[in-house]
């Protein structure tokens, strides 16, 4: 991707236990030439020579799960991601309505759940702020949308509007819909009303989230739920050269018409590979194997303790996630199943190792994402099955949403059992690391700090919530790097050795070194993808400014 010669001078990271640190990287034509002192020795004729100073350079961090385009869309609508209370979201929506009179729905995205009783928002206080048109607005989950009247009125929810066979419609004490709707068909009553998209917006979205993953030291993401209309965007964007970040498409398996899907399934990746350059893949399908603890949809092994006629709601019956496993794993698609509660990860595991049993050998990779809540008597069939456990680190502390949704709804012995990192390591399984993104934030470090402390960023709990789950620093850099480099088949980005692509990630501190709690303070002063870099760090933006968020960066 460059014909320069690139030589970094200091701390350098490779990830490898052959090299070990070392202190000198050239690059040469977008790959890896030389380490220490015989990469030293290209300074004379280098291009360029950076000083790592007191930071460090690594391998650029990957994201194994998360959701670009949806990302970047974030910004086209009202901002109300990291809005305190329903009163100012609701305002933010009547700003942004305002001052978009033209717009026939109003969309955002990212709302907390935590903010209202039970995660049950009402389309009363929206209509307060805009009555005369459509909202609609997701949690940051992406489970749940609360909307407005005019919404539900758009869509036809009424009373009288039964319940989806895959989703809930939340209902007043008089049968009325209240304004949140749960899981796939309910959700999909409103948003299937919604416009589509233009595709000039979806390609600035997939170029506005290249740059929030560049910025963040990020060269490989894999998008978790994409849908047909959504690969045309990437691959639009390609042709545009509009990414600056791999990105591997992971086609959505509907349990409705998963037989049909398998032919498309099969030309979308033939047409990426043939069209998407270097950068684009469509190599996985992703199956939701169940919803969310805090909304209630996770599937469990028991009931839950708000609701003891529950156990969740499985996405899939087991036996035809089996089915549908094993036939796109024949298809030499790799296997990602969203798996949250108990009895969803244990579905999960069965249809891995029924697809491992039914199909011939293959370098399959399969994943298993959010691995929350595991039944210990499952935790052995990870490392026996070769399954890549994918976790969302910064979720592994006690924030609002554990405290006052989760818990209450498992109870404690069973809160006890979330996240288990520090026992997976120890069994030999292959962790990854990824961010949901937009569902929480896309930035490593964040992640990275959280999975080393178990704690929140004030610090609580002082000893770490779950402590035997934490891992050290060296455990975690290697499962934001190493582990999604193993998850994406990138065997020959796994590590910083002669020869490899030079996709690095310049570090203003060793994560490694210093108080834990500070890890995510440190800046990422560059990121190069195969050698070009992508972004070259500049001085912080005054506070208030938007175009500090990556996400506006233009």
């Amino acid at each position: 991707m460059t014909a320069t010669t690139l030589v970094f001078l200091g701390a350098v990271r490779t990830g490898s236990d052959v090299h070990g640190d070392t202190t000198a990287l050239a690059v040469r034509d977008g790959r890896i030439l030389a380490l220490g002192d015989d990469a030293r020795t290209f300074v004379p004729t280098a291009d360029e020579v950076v000083d790592i100073g007191d930071g460090l350079l690594m391998a650029a961090f990957g994201d194994g799960h998360a959701h670009p385009l949806f990302g970047g869309l974030e910004s086209f609508g009202p901002q109300i991601k990291e809005l305190g209370s329903v009163a100012a979201i609701a305002a933010e929506v009547g700003r942004w309505a305002t001052e978009h009179p033209e717009a026939e729905w109003i969309v955002g995205a990212s709302y907390d759940p935590a903010l209202a009783p039970d995660g049950e928002f009402d389309a009363r206080w929206l209509d307060a702020a805009v009555p005369d048109r459509p909202v609609v607005l997701r949690a940051h989950d992406y489970h749940t949308v609360w909307c407005n009247t005019a919404a539900l009125r758009r869509a036809g929810v009424t009373e009288a509007t039964p319940e989806p066979r895959l989703g809930w419609i939340v209902r007043r004490p008089d049968g009325s819909p209240m304004g949140t709707l749960r899981e796939w068909h309910a959700c999909d009553l409103v948003l299937d009303q919604v416009p589509s998209r233009p595709m000039d917006d979806l390609v600035e979205a997939v170029r506005r989230a290249g740059h929030a993953y560049a910025r963040a030291g990020i060269t490989w993401v894999q998008d978790a739920w994409v849908e047909p209309e959504m690969a045309d965007a990437y691959l639009c964007a390609a042709r545009r050269d509009a990414l600056t970040v791999r990105v591997d498409l992971a086609q959505r398996a509907d349990p409705d018409r998963w037989l049909d899907q398998l032919g498309p399934f099969a030309d979308t990746r033939a047409r990426v590979a043939a069209d998407g350059g270097e950068l684009l893949t469509a190599r996985t399908v992703k199956f939701f194997s169940d919803g969310v603890i805090e909304g209630g949809t996770a599937a469990l092994l028991a009931p839950y303790l708000d609701a003891p006629h529950s156990c969740g709601m499985p996405v899939w019956e087991p036996a035809a996630l089996v089915e549908a496993v094993q036939a796109f794993d024949a298809a030499r698609f790799q296997t990602h199943i969203h798996a949250i509660g108990d009895a969803g990860v244990r579905a999960s595991l069965d249809a891995i190792e029924s697809a491992i049993r039914a199909n011939p050998a293959w370098d399959r990779r399969p994943v298993i994402t959010h691995v929350q809540l595991v039944d210990p008597a499952d935790l052995p069939r990870f490392a026996a099955l070769g399954v890549i456990a994918n976790f969302e680190p910064l979720w592994a502390q006690p924030d609002p949403l554990q405290t006052e949704l989760s818990v209450p709804r498992i109870g404690a012995d069973r809160a006890d059992l979330q996240y288990p990192m520090g026992e997976l390591a120890r069994d030999g399984v292959r962790l990854s690391f990824g961010s949901d993104w937009p569902v929480s934030s896309h930035i490593p470090l964040e992640g990275i700090q959280v999975a080393v402390t178990r704690r929140t960023f004030d610090g609580e709990p002082r000893g770490g919530w779950i402590p035997r789950q934490r891992l050290t620093a060296e455990e975690a850099l290697t499962a934001a790097t190493t582990g999604v480099a193993h998850q994406a088949g990138a065997d020959d980005r796994l590590h910083l050795t002669p020869g490899a692509p030079a996709d690095l990630v310049l570090l203003s501190a060793d994560p490694r070194a210093g108080d834990p709690m500070e890890i995510r303070h440190a800046r990422v002063l560059g990121t190069w993808l195969g050698g070009r870099a992508t972004h070259r760090a500049r001085p912080p933006e005054p506070s208030g400014d938007r175009s500090a968020d990556p996400t506006y960066a233009s």
